[in-house]
């Protein structure tokens, strides 16, 4: 346990904020995590990161001993796009976990990324490293990877301020008729199956925006670009909406079309790169099975 020790005489402002300049050589974000965790305490009293400090506050910080990454890194084909000394972009296959879980320990991105990046964030914690976002376990297409704390930070802030690019292809039940629309609605936990996301008044906001690709006899191809990220946000929406995806084991109806889980792909993500300030767009062409299928529905094409 290493022990961090500071006395407010002129500073000002939330806790978190003030640690950050008094201790540089850690994260905000990794000073909100100690708050979280109750490592933080001021004149003996634990502490939120939206405490305001005050003249002669005497504060500590226990920071815990670093854990033990146990996590194998694995020999797993892994397809990295794109790789400096910041970031990596890499398209996962259907079918990969993203991070370790209970029931999936071996077998993830993760171990993947362990065995072929050598240098990743830390500050989602050891089961996460370097994971800036997520997508589903049978939905394909681009992740952002940071290497180091200072690339995550910045990553993870781009997606908070909607600066980030991400667009899905989907293939939906039903032929939609609008060319595109936008879907504005909170979801959050459902209340009747706790595995499961739903519409919820009291939800967190959740915007996706659609366009459609292709019209076949009973399906539809969209474009879809989030907005927000929560958890099963396009697979939700969609199913609100009417049109949810084929292949969805979850949301979809039982008679779907045969595939390896949802026909959801992540194809295109761009951001601001971290270091250099560059802007950075990258592509990845739809998974086999998803293609297969689309040229099976156009010979049964109706208009």
């Amino acid at each position: 346990m290493t022990e961090l020790k500071a006395t407010i005489h002129q500073e000002t402002g939330r806790i978190d904020k003030v640690l950050t300049g008094l201790f540089p050589d850690h994260s905000r974000s990794q000073i909100q995590l100690w708050l979280k965790e109750g490592a933080v305490s001021v004149n003996g009293q634990p502490v939120k990161a939206n405490y305001k400090v005050k003249p002669a506050d005497e504060i500590v910080v226990l920071i815990p001993e670093p854990e033990t990454l146990d996590i194998i890194a694995e020999d797993i084909p892994l397809e990295i796009v794109y790789e400096d000394e910041a970031v990596a972009v890499v398209n996962k296959p259907q079918g990969m976990v993203v991070h370790p879980s209970a029931g999936h320990t071996h077998g993830t991105m993760v171990n993947a990324l362990m065995y072929h990046v050598k240098n990743l964030s830390s500050i989602n914690g050891v089961i996460r490293p370097g994971i800036v976002h997520r997508i589903d376990k049978d939905t394909s297409g681009l992740l952002m990877v940071a290497k180091n704390d200072q690339a995550h930070e910045s990553l993870a802030k781009q997606l908070k301020d909607k600066t980030s690019l991400r667009k899905y292809v989907a293939l939906v039940h039903g032929v939609i008729p609008h060319e595109k629309g936008t879907i504005n609605a909170p979801i959050g936990r459902s209340k009747v199956d706790r595995k499961m996301q739903a519409i919820r008044e009291d939800g967190k906001p959740a915007v996706t925006h659609f366009q459609v690709l292709e019209r076949f006899a009973d399906y539809t191809l969209v474009e879809l670009q989030l907005e927000t990220g929560r958890t099963h946000q396009i697979r939700v929406h969609m199913k609100y909406i009417g049109y949810p995806l084929a292949g969805d084991p979850t949301y979809g109806p039982k008679k779907t079309l045969k595939g390896h889980g949802q026909f959801l792909h992540a194809r295109l993500l761009g951001f601001e790169h971290p270091v250099t300030g560059q802007q950075m767009v990258f592509e990845a062409p739809l998974p086999e099975v998803f293609e297969k299928t689309l040229e099976k529905l156009r010979k049964d094409i109706a208009f």
